[in-house]
């Protein structure tokens, strides 16, 4: 079950959760469900964690696999370049494609570096946003449970000062 899924459920246990008498923003809910829908929150919070993790791990990976690219792209410009020099005739031609070549390895390698870095901080960013949004409904619902708690302790005592009299 998801968090969003428990949540939902949550939500619905206060919806069908009956008024209490004079106070009918107070609601009577089963408490043991409660604990249970908390508990399978907390049970599915790792779940979630791990995908960030991952998240995390794929990007570092992604950065890693650009490096190696260029570096690679580095290495054959650098290879195909020394072959070029090796003949005397065409020294010169050949230390000017090198130098292009090594240019634009390293403009393509710095450009795929910031594809990733932008592609990594967008999946970041979203999955930010996704549990910014997670946390504000567990605090919504934890603000509900809240309320519907000390509006059960007002009827007791209420009950108490009746019995009293």
């Amino acid at each position: 079950m998801s968090i969003d899924e428990i949540l939902e459920e949550m939500d619905e246990l206060l919806d069908k959760a009956s008024s209490m008498p004079f106070v009918a923003h107070k609601k009577v809910i089963d408490g043991e469900r409660m604990r249970e829908l908390i508990n399978d929150v907390r049970l599915n919070m790792p779940h979630e964690l791990k995908e960030a993790k991952k998240i995390e791990f794929d990007c570092q990976r992604i950065l890693n696999e650009a490096k190696l690219n260029a570096e690679g792209i580095i290495r054959k410009a650098e290879e195909r370049a020394a072959q070029i020099v090796s003949r005397e005739a065409i020294m010169m031609e050949a230390k000017k494609k090198a130098m292009d070549m090594l240019t634009k390895a390293q403009a393509a390698a710095k450009n795929l570096q910031q594809n990733a870095a932008v592609s990594v901080t967008k999946m970041l960013n979203d999955t930010e946003s996704h549990y910014a949004r997670n946390l504000q409904n567990i605090k919504m619902v934890k603000q509900k449970l809240s309320s519907a708690l000390a509006g059960t302790k007002q009827i007791r005592s209420d009950a108490d000062k009746i019995n009293v009299l």
